[in-house]
């Protein structure tokens, strides 16, 4: 597994683990599913800590890869990284359209915003499950 790889790992793994606790709070009752400072608070705490994880996993994840696998990335890479990002744009546009057009007839407020935030969190883990998915099948663009 390349060091590519092994940070398309991290970060699903570290998205997976901060926002199901997260969304999992919402559905649970906690505030941050009705009240504006709560969420902040929490969803700030929460992709804070997300963004911790990642940094320190990239600083090991990089200081354990060999030099010749941290290299700039090749055509390979980026051809992997734009299927991803276009197939997380769809997803994206989806649920932006969801909030932007179907919500605001019957929801408002916090729960609007969490939907809203469900649908980027959404976007960017199937953004990286697909560069995953592509470097474990061995895309080729």
């Amino acid at each position: 597994m390349n060091f590519r790889e092994k940070s398309a790992w991290l970060n699903v793994l570290a998205m997976l683990a901060a926002y199901s606790l997260y969304f999992g709070l919402i559905i649970a009752g906690h505030p941050a599913g009705r009240e504006v400072f709560p969420m902040l608070w929490l969803f700030g705490s929460i992709a804070l800590a997300h963004a911790a994880i990642v940094i320190v996993g990239t600083i090991i994840l990089s200081a354990q890869a060999p030099k010749s696998e941290r290299v700039r990335a090749d055509e390979r890479d980026r051809a992997i990284r734009r299927r991803g990002a276009t197939i997380a744009y769809y997803v994206l546009l989806a649920g932006m359209m969801v909030v932007g057009v179907y919500l605001p007839f019957v929801e408002q407020g916090v729960p609007l915003a969490n939907t809203g935030l469900f649908a980027i969190v959404l976007a960017e883990l199937v953004n990286s499950a697909v560069v995953l998915i592509s470097y474990r099948r061995g895309w080729h663009g």
